[in-house]
Formats: C-alpha cells, sequence, structure tokens
C-alpha cells in the first residue's frame, strides 16, 4: 500500500470537505478504511510543504505522485484512497 498526504487548510472550506470525503469512504468501503492519509496543514508545517510542488488546497499525493490540487469531489476522493492500494 502506498502513502498519501494531503495538504491543507485549517480555515479552508474545500479542505474541510475534503477531509469528510475521505472519513465518509473509509465508512463506505471497508477496504478504504486501512488507508493511512497523513494531514499536513501547510501553515504549521511550512518546510514539508515546501518540499512539494503544488499551489492550491487540498492537494493529495499518492506516494510521491501528485494526484489531485484544488477542489475535489467524494468520487475523486474514493479514487485517490485506491491509487493507494494499487
Amino acid at each position: 500500500m502506498k502513502s498519501v498526504k494531503l495538504f491543507y487548510l485549517r480555515g479552508c472550506p474545500f479542505c474541510k470537505r475534503a477531509l469528510q470525503f475521505v472519513a465518509d469512504a473509509k465508512a463506505a468501503h471497508p477496504e478504504l478504511a486501512d488507508v493511512e492519509v497523513e494531514t499536513i496543514e501547510e501553515s504549521e508545517q511550512p518546510e514539508v510543504a515546501g518540499s512539494y510542488d503544488y499551489y492550491y488546497v487540498p492537494t493529495f499525493y499518492v506516494g510521491e505522485v501528485k494526484c489531485h490540487e484544488g477542489d475535489i469531489t467524494s468520487d475523486e476522493v474514493e479514487q485517490v484512497l485506491r491509487k493507494a492500494l494499487q
């Protein structure tokens, strides 16, 4: 299983929704429950955030590959989590 990183900002409504979509996908699909998502609040961890190439939040990386950047749907979150299983 590959690692998943989610870069977000605490006050961002799109990020809040993405975090809820992650929880919803794990609850709805038992096979996704074990996918670990490391959440990185970019203003609290600027040294980590600065080492990745993205502009918008939320941004998902699977392994070291950027899979999604910016506003996201629940289906797209599920796809990101499934990539981690491959």
